[in-house]
Order: structure tokens, then sequence, then C-alpha cells
């Protein structure tokens, strides 16, 4: 078997669904924390933290539906992340395990769109702040974006790691200044922490669109630690997850609920923070908005990179694919095409509907995200035959009808509780008078019916699997082929 790593070709990564080969594994743990606090730290993040104040309720509970939202979906969103380093694989391929070779692309559909249509937003608000403090096109900034992006993404893991270290530094000085200006030069309306003015449906609204961004997240952690080596913790995996996600977050969606309580009917994402930054001396909104756009370009760069890892996977559920650099550089691509064009074509409705896109996200991911990690923490506690999940006819079979139907039920039973604004209030939820709890019915009904449906799985004969494929697994890793 050989013993060297894969060489990469013009700096370019070559890897992307297949399994990494242990001489392969580096980085530091520690890195995970500024790469997830920047992933969140960013102005499309500021934009979840309105839906309670523009819904009627007062600011003090608007902050603390954010902290306990965010507590709670970055929660699930962490334990994810431990996967990576212990599988070497990214994110979604690791959902062949609960719904099957070909089952799987049930979620990857869903991941694919959210990764669309978080780019749309993200480069709309990235152009726009280009357009307020340099001018120009609007359109001319999408593309510049995108392609900026593009970039990044094309180079890959490494890049994208660097870049949200670098980012997190300057982030920590001009946000820290602007957050402080926020807290000393605004004034807020008569009532905003008044803790006895609390509304239940504005409360649950705003901690439903948090959790349900931060669990948007599980769909990419292990993508970015797949290659630390193994022998990191749990523990300490989720850690570094878990608090660089959530102060990232809870940073910029305080903000965001401060910023509209402050302007009220007149708040505008940025132009809200182009005037509040000038409160602090005159052009340092420019300068803020500025960084904001770096800081969405390195967003649209990861979920271009997770939307191409998501795709082959797609593809190779009908075609097995040889995971080589044409193949990311094609998806990629294509990516990001798809980014671009739903960016120019989007209009103001989109934007007026990011609350009601989130609430869908946490919809559709909440079921996935109790069935994987039910089945990686207590069905098969991390033991997976790796090879096997690359194999169309291998243990984990074509159709994992135990997760597809722990799925379908887990989001069948929380449709009478949904409430998106306008589009749809269920039965449920109009008796709570709109109230949104369909996480808390989801999550354990989706969780506990995969476990009681897995009780038969033999884990141990999957493991004797995992060992006897183990050396093959490595040379094929080193052969830059599927096993």
């Amino acid at each position: 078997m050989s013993t060297e790593a894969e060489p990469r070709v013009s700096g370019l990564e070559i890897r992307s669904i297949d399994y990494v080969p242990l001489d392969e594994r580096h980085g530091k743990l520690w890195h995970l924390g500024p790469l997830w606090f920047m992933s969140n730290a960013q102005i499309a993040t500021l934009a979840v933290g309105l839906i309670s104040i523009t819904s009627g309720g007062n600011l003090i509970w608007s902050l603390l539906a954010i902290v306990a939202g965010t507590v709670i979906g970055t929660f699930f969103m962490a334990f994810h992340s431990a996967q990576g380093p212990q599988l070497g694989l990214p994110q979604m391929i690791q959902s062949r395990p609960q719904f099957g070779y070909v089952g799987a692309l049930l979620v990857w559909l869903f991941a694919y769109v959210q990764y669309a249509g978080f780019n749309v937003f993200n480069s709309i608000l990235a152009a726009d702040s280009l357009h307020t403090t340099l001018h120009g096109s609007v359109k001319l900034w999408v593309v510049v974006v995108t392609v900026v992006a593009l970039v990044i993404a094309l180079v890959g893991y490494d890049i994208i790691h660097k870049a949200e270290r670098i980012l997190t530094y300057t982030f920590l000085v001009i946000f820290g200044i602007f957050t402080v200006g926020v807290l000393v030069t605004l004034h807020y309306p008569a009532g905003s922490f008044d803790l006895g003015a609390f509304k239940w449906t504005p409360f649950l609204a705003q901690f439903g669109v948090v959790a349900g961004y931060q669990i948007s997240w599980a769909i990419y952690v292990s993508d970015y630690s797949r290659y630390l080596p193994p022998d990191v913790t749990v523990r300490k995996t989720f850690y570094w997850t878990y608090f660089g996600s959530a102060l990232g977050g809870i940073w910029l969606m305080v903000l965001g609920s401060l910023l509209a309580a402050w302007a009220g009917k007149d708040f505008d994402t940025i132009k809200s923070i182009n005037a509040a930054g000038d409160k602090v001396f005159s052009g340092f909104g420019a300068i803020v908005l500025l960084f904001a756009a770096l800081g969405l370009v390195s967003v649209t760069a990861l979920n271009m990179y997770g939307g191409s890892l998501t795709l082959i996977s797609g593809i190779d559920s009908f075609k097995r694919v040889r995971p080589t650099l044409g193949v990311r550089l094609l998806t990629i691509g294509l990516t990001a095409a798809l980014s671009l064009v739903g960016a120019l074509a989007a209009t103001a409705n989109f934007l007026e509907n990011f609350n009601n896109f989130l609430l869908l996200v946490l919809y559709l991911f909440i079921p996935w995200t109790a069935v994987n990690l039910m089945d990686y923490y207590v069905v098969r506690r991390g033991h997976y035959a790796i090879a096997e999940i690359f194999n169309p006819r291998g243990i984990y079979g074509r159709w994992g009808w135990h997760g597809i139907i722990a799925y379908l039920v887990g989001f069948a039973v929380m449709i009478p509780f949904f409430s998106v604004g306008t589009l749809y209030v269920g039965p449920a939820a109009k008796a709570l008078d709109g109230a949104d709890i369909s996480l808390f019915i989801g999550l354990p009904v989706a969780a506990l019916l995969y476990w009681w449906l897995t009780r038969s799985i033999d884990v141990a004969a999957e493991t004797r699997v995992a060992e006897e494929e183990a050396a093959a697994l490595e040379e094929a890793a080193h052969e830059h082929r599927e096993p």
C-alpha cells in the first residue's frame, strides 16, 4: 500500500466526498473556533435577529429569545462537527447509513436548496454593502462577489480556514467598536426593557428562526473538521464548534435586534448599519459595511464548497464518481453559476421572505439532524464501515427505510405546529395564538422512532466489516478513488 499523501495540484484541494486517509490529516482543533465564529458573525446573521421586533415583541424578550434559540440550535450543530475527524468524510455523505445509498437524495436535495438560498441572500447583501460604500452597479458587485467566492471555494479547505481566522481578528476590532457605538449612542423606545411586556407569539417566532438558523449549519460542519486527526476528542471538537458558532451568532443577532428597535419602521439592514456606524464617527459606517462585505464573500464561499460536495454526493448516487480535481471544478462552477443566476433574478420579495425561508430550513432539517445524531451517538456509537458508504450494494442498502420513515413521520407530526407568517399557520399553532413549537415535536419523535426501528441492527457485525475493509479503504484513498 502506498504511504505517500495525495499531492496537491496548483495549490487546489483535490478531495471532495472521498475518505481522507490518516496521513493527510492535519490542522489544529482550535481552528474550528474562528471558522464557526466568523461564519456566523456576518450581517446575514444580523437579519435573523429582527423577527420579534418586527412582529410586535419588545427588545428585552427578543434578546432572550435569541440567546435561548442559539443555545439550543447550536447544540445539535456542534455534535455533528465531531463526526468529521472520526469518519474523515464530509457531512452529507454520512446520511447514507441512515437513509440508504439512493434514499439519502431526499435530504441532499433539501441541503442543496439551502446552500442556494443562503448564497442568493448573502451575495445580494454583500453587493448592496459595496454599492453603498463604493457605488457602482449592484448587479456588477453581485458578479464580483460570486467570482471571488468561487476562487476561494476552488482552492478549498485550507484557505477557507485561514481566511476565516484572519477575518475573525479583524472583526473583533471593527465590530467591537461598532457594538460599543450601538450600545452607547442609540436610543430605544419606551418599554424596550420591560420584562412584564412578554408576548408568546413573537418570542417563539424569534426563538424558532434563531434555532433554525443554527441547526441549518448542521449540514456543513463535518466538511470543515474532516481533515483533523481522529484522535481529537468529541468533547473538545464540540466545544470549539459550539462556542465559536454560538458567540458569533448571538453577537450579530443581538446587534440586529438592537438596530431594529432603534430604527423602528425605518429599519433597513444596510442603511441602518451605515447610519449607526456614522454615529461613532463620520465614515465609520462605510468601514463596517466594507468589512461586512468581506465576511459575506467568505460565507458565500462556504456555501459553494458545501453545495459542491452535496452535488457530487447526489451524482454519485446514480453513477459512481471518481473524486478528482476536475469533478470539484465542475460542481463548484455549476453551484456558483446557479447562485449568480438566483441573485441576479431575485426580487425584493425574496429578501422580505428570508425569515420564512429560515423557518422552512428549520422544518426540513429538524428530523434529519434527529435521525443522524441518534444513529451516530446512540445506535452505532460512531462505528461505521466507511467503505460500505460508497458501495451501492453494500450493507447500508439502497433505501434506508428506518431513516426515511423516521424522517417523514417526524416531519408530518410537525405540520400542525408550523407557523410561517402569512404562508401557513397550522391548527395547533392557531390554537397557541400563532406560536410555533414544532421544534419540540419533530426532534424527539424522529429521534425516538429511529431508535425504535433500528433495535435489530447488528452493530458488531458492521464493525467487523469495517475492520476487514480498513486497509483497502486507506489504499483506495491514496489512489484517489472510491473504495
